[in-house]
């Protein structure tokens, strides 16, 4: 399997740890691992702050660079369902929690997983 990396910025500044990890255990696992070196911001940081307009170029941006991918993986959290994830992983069974708590009120068509029951799932098979 081959996925593309997507690096967010500001794991990139101040978490690059938790790239490299990402890279590390993809890896391990067997997955071909693509770092598109033209990725930049993918706005996120704007639309959370309510600058639609000035995050689209940045989403557009991404898409254009991303589409072409069957896998993306991101080591952040930038719209699951929008980007048709079916599950939504954390190291933090809290998090996860409220999480599920939101998407079963909602009745969202995504699952929780601890990442350690991906992990163990990924070893099984």
């Amino acid at each position: 399997m081959k996925v593309g990396l997507f690096i967010p910025c500001y794991v990139d500044q101040c978490y690059p740890n938790v790239g490299l990890a990402t890279v590390d255990l993809l890896e391990r696992h067997g997955v071909e691992v693509d770092y598109p070196e033209d990725q930049t911001c993918c706005g996120q940081p704007m639309a959370n702050s309510g600058l639609g307009d000035a995050a689209r170029p940045l989403a557009e941006r991404f898409l254009r660079i991303f589409g072409d991918y069957d896998h993306v993986v991101c080591p952040s959290g930038a719209a699951h369902e929008r980007a048709g994830a079916e599950i939504v992983t954390a190291a933090d069974m809290s998090c996860l929690m409220h999480l599920d708590g939101l998407i079963r009120r909602d009745r969202r068509p995504l699952r929780v997983m601890h990442v350690a029951e991906i992990l163990a799932a990924a070893a099984e098979s």
